[in-house]
């Protein structure tokens, strides 16, 4: 499948301001050359930016509270700034842009100087386009083999984000919002937490009611799950019965937190498992986190502990949810 490339859908004429700029400067630019966003830099490198949402938000409370005080575009720009480069991928920026619900991208060099500037609306279209153009391919090959109309199917299928079963993120679009979230965590300094969830005795429960009625538990704790979390974190399958959970921006405390509500509010909902000891579907769950010192290298470091400590949990008696914190070096 030939892949799409954001330097082909960038607008490269992008006007940008910097962190001391007046606020009221900003807007006027923005007004007099109908800007949805300025990106704000410093020699030439994105640290932030800031849109017609930003603007609405803040401009009553500011203008009415200080309308004598000169505001500077710092105070009101969205930092950290999310940016791609010019070799990112479609996908990799659709995943970004949906799972970070980011309006504006800004496209930086190799070594983050910035280049050009990528809608959600640029993304959205091109996706399109490409789907179009895959399914057109489809329906050319009915009358082919087997073996190559099932390769173009399979192509279509990976332009999808979402898993078809649970209909959250699947395992693709998992791997490039880590990546991402990763690489913002070492940039700014910032912490994020990963949950690893697998259903008890799942296996069991397809033996004595049937695979179909598996799927529809999966469904249904996919349902729950959510229920359970805020807006900005987001639900992965990870393979199997195991559903991962990015939590942005969250501590080991208040993963935890989170994590052992939602392990305690599922087992209360009572759903019938005639093949667990309790009688009920419950799900056990590994946390580990990206800490600021040391940082880990990579999200797979990451990963790798939140699964220790989910195997932990289910050796532990399961229906529980651990922190690598508290397992690890043990």
């Amino acid at each position: 499948m030939v892949e799409i490339y954001i330097k082909e859908l960038m607008t490269a004429a992008v006007f940008s301001i910097s962190p001391e700029t007046m606020l009221s400067d900003a807007i006027k630019t923005m007004l007099e050359n109908r800007y949805s966003c300025l990106i704000v830099t410093e020699r030439d490198y994105p640290v932030g930016i800031i849109t017609e949402r930003d603007i609405v938000r803040l401009m009553s409370e500011f203008f009415s509270k200080r309308p004598e005080c000169p505001i500077l575009v710092r105070e009101v720009m969205s930092v950290p700034v999310a940016t791609v480069t010019e070799n990112t991928t479609l996908f990799e920026a659709l995943v970004i842009s949906t799972a970070q619900k980011i309006r504006h991208l800004p496209v930086v060099d190799g070594v983050g100087r910035l280049r050009g500037l990528v809608t959600q609306s640029d993304l959205a279209k091109a996706n399109f386009h490409l789907i179009e153009k895959q399914r057109e391919v489809i329906e050319r090959e009915i009358d082919c083999k087997t073996c190559e109309l099932q390769q173009a199917n399979e192509q279509l299928k990976a332009l999808s984000m979402v898993d078809a079963l649970m209909g959250i993120g699947n395992r693709r679009a998992m791997e490039v919002d880590l990546d991402h979230t990763h690489a913002l965590a070492l940039r700014y300094q910032r912490t994020y937490a990963v949950a690893l969830f697998d259903v008890d005795y799942f296996k069991s429960y397809n033996d004595c009611c049937g695979h179909l009625a598996g799927d529809d538990a999966l469904k249904t704790i996919a349902e729950y799950l959510q229920t359970c979390i805020r807006k900005s974190d987001r639900l992965y399958r990870y393979g199997g019965e195991e559903i991962l959970l990015l939590l942005p921006e969250t501590s080991p405390h208040g993963a935890m937190t989170l994590i052992d509500r939602i392990v305690e509010g599922l087992s209360e909902l009572r759903l019938p498992h005639p093949a667990s000891p309790l009688n009920i579907l419950t799900i056990s769950c590994g946390v580990a986190c990206q800490a600021h010192e040391p940082p880990h290298a990579s999200w797979k470091n990451v990963l790798q502990l939140a699964d220790y400590a989910l195997y932990s949990a289910k050796k532990a008696g399961r229906n529980q949810a651990i922190l690598a914190d508290e397992v690890v070096g043990k």
